[in-house]
């Protein structure tokens, strides 16, 4: 039998990307109710210069390479503050 891999909390992923960017207003969504499938939206000034693919490779280094493995599908969305 196929061993299924725990899915992610939304804490658990908020607490990551806090980690990585305390200065961030962050808000984890579970899209589907199924722990797999959620969406990020990422407010920080340390996006402050930066294009969104960038923004999005610094919260997905926060994550540690859970993407893909414990984390199956992650909708981003980042940007500035106003």
């Amino acid at each position: 039998m196929g061993e299924k891999t725990m899915a992610m909390e939304a804490h658990e992923i908020e607490s990551m990307i806090r980690e990585a960017l305390p200065d961030a207003e962050i808000r984890i969504e579970d899209l589907r109710g199924d722990g797999d499938h959620y969406a990020a939206y990422v407010v920080s000034p340390s996006f402050e210069g930066k294009n969104r693919v960038q923004q999005h490779q610094m919260v997905y280094a926060a994550l540690q390479g859970k993407m893909g493995g414990d984390l199956h599908a992650l909708a981003l969305q980042t940007s500035t503050p106003e």
